[in-house]
């Protein structure tokens, strides 16, 4: 996040930068801020549930880009990335969030 940016323009902006992709962002889907999360220092990761439209292209942190279903997905994912995919698709799902910790 750039200073004097909302949260949502840094989300639109580095999904931008890295993907390519246009997102039209539709809902917070949660905040996950556990200070384990990250090995290198403490880090906090705003999820937002989005719609997305262009062609993905790898962007200037990324070294490439796949998109997975979510049956498929490579493992082990980093951080808590995989904890962030299992809320999205309890969610999706049955409509309901996880409770908070």
């Amino acid at each position: 996040m750039d200073y004097g940016e909302t949260i949502e323009q840094a989300a639109r902006r580095e999904a931008k930068e890295e993907t390519g992709l246009e997102v039209s962002l539709v809902e917070l889907l949660g905040v996950y801020s556990d200070p384990k999360r990250d090995p290198r220092q403490h880090t906090m990761s705003v999820v937002y549930i989005a719609t997305a439209t262009g062609d993905a292209i790898a962007g200037d942190d990324a070294k490439a880009l796949q998109s997975f279903t979510p049956w498929d997905l490579p493992t082990p994912l980093c951080f808590d990335h995989a904890q962030i995919l299992r809320d999205y698709l309890h969610y999706r799902y049955y409509g309901k969030r996880s409770p908070l910790a």
